[in-house]
């Protein structure tokens, strides 16, 4: 009390040994009030801010930039200093108009109010880089109900700041606002659905970060690299970015493969297309040859045993011998698929497996390979089908078959430039 009582008695006689001098004191005060102000700044951003920076840095995580967010608010905090300071000693200038002290102190406030709304904000981003430190954030991600939260922090901010400087309380503002919730519907209605998106994305995990998603309307195939409240981040193969708004992923169709990568097994459906003239029976002397296959031996004395006791009784019958059963090329050759694909090890025989035939087309027979590969991974996966398939295009003519593949004019411009040569 006493050292305010010689301030006020300090700045009296400085007050009275300036009046010669009109404006000097104003001056005086004016330049004290923002020197202050000033000093202030210099001593939290130079002092109180390093010695919270070095605190940090001993912090686990600091090194690989976790605490930039938390230091990002302090930061933003020490920017109310000044405004703290200017607005409490205002009052103390005088000779100043009312309105003018009262429109310094409003834009304090309002400086104030944006610093701290702001501070929230690098906060809720802290938040959530401490979140995503968590095991299961790629399963439910925040970031969505994060920026909602932003969005109702601005709103308030910029609420307080129009009625600090309308000079009304705010909840008479808020009152006053009711008559618009129709126009601020339609204004947020975007954001209110990819909210209800979000939502729902979330609680039924359909989209996970580092999920490999196809959608086609929206030019998307690759993995989910964020998700935020409006946007899904997509990073597509050819390392394109395509961003899918994030309640098209509940109005419309996309293909997730996690099913595929979490059961362990990634899908081979493709066919071989034969050539339907190449099918026929085989004669003992093809069996005898065939039967020389590991895969196929046991497979065709049981069937040469079961196709003997068959034809046996037909003769018995008096049946003629154009009633025998009898191999095919085709039947043996699609046995010696599967077996083969069993016995490869690139292959999950815990899955479907099948070698199928179906409708036959102008382009062939189609012999489809249905089967799972044991690894998901795209090369591995890729090379597993491969290795297949060079396998049985190679093994085709040992079997009496051949591929359809469409003829072209090739050999006969070669045959044409063979006879003009002779």
């Amino acid at each position: 009390m006493l050292d305010a009582v010689v301030m006020t008695h300090w700045l009296d006689r400085l007050q009275e040994s300036l009046v010669p001098y009109p404006g000097a004191y104003l001056a005086l005060m004016l330049s004290a009030l923002v020197i202050v102000a000033g000093l202030a700044n210099w001593v939290t951003k130079r002092i109180l801010l390093r010695g919270l920076r070095r605190l940090l840095s001993r912090l686990p995580g600091a090194d690989s930039g976790r605490g930039s967010h938390l230091m990002r608010v302090i930061t933003r905090l020490s920017n109310i200093v000044p405004s703290l300071v200017i607005a409490a000693g205002i009052r103390l200038v005088p000779d100043l108009p009312e309105a003018l002290v009262n429109l310094i102190i409003a834009a304090c406030q309002v400086w104030g109010v944006l610093t701290v709304s702001l501070a929230i904000s690098h906060a809720l981003d802290a938040a959530n880089d401490l979140y995503e430190r968590r095991p299961d954030a790629r399963n439910k991600p925040i970031k969505g109900y994060l920026q909602v939260a932003k969005i109702v922090i601005f709103v308030i901010a910029g609420l307080s700041i129009v009625a600090t400087l309308a000079g009304v309380e705010l909840r008479y503002l808020v009152t006053g606002l009711g008559a618009a919730t129709a126009v601020l519907m339609l204004v947020f209605q975007d954001t209110i659905l990819s909210l209800v998106a979000s939502v729902q994305i979330s609680g039924d995990g359909r989209i996970r970060l580092g999920d490999w998603i196809e959608m086609p309307s929206q030019d998307a195939d690759g993995d989910v690299i964020d998700i935020a409240l409006h946007t899904v981040t997509v990073q597509n193969w050819d390392k394109t970015i395509t961003t899918i708004p994030t309640k098209k992923l509940v109005t419309e169709s996309f293909k997730n493969w996690r099913g595929m990568q979490e059961a362990g097994g990634r899908r081979i459906k493709r066919s071989l297309y034969l050539d339907q003239h190449s099918v026929g029976f085989l004669d003992a002397d093809a069996r005898a040859g065939l039967g020389q296959f590991a895969l196929l031996s046991d497979y065709l004395q049981d069937k040469d045993r079961e196709l003997g006791e068959w034809n046996a009784q037909l003769r018995e019958q008096g049946a003629g011998e154009i009633n025998s059963r009898r191999v095919t090329n085709l039947g043996t050759f699609r046995v010696y698929v599967e077996r083969y694909l069993r016995s490869h090890p690139g292959i999950h025989t815990g899955m479907t497996l099948m070698v199928r035939q179906l409708q036959p087309t102008t382009e062939g027979l189609p012999l489809e390979l249905y089967c799972f590969t044991r690894s998901t991974a795209w090369v591995d996966y890729e090379g597993v089908q491969s290795d297949i398939f060079d396998h049985l295009l190679a093994i085709l003519p040992a079997f009496g078959l051949r591929v359809f593949q469409a003829s072209s004019d090739a050999m006969l411009m070669d045959a044409r430039d063979h006879a003009r040569t002779q």
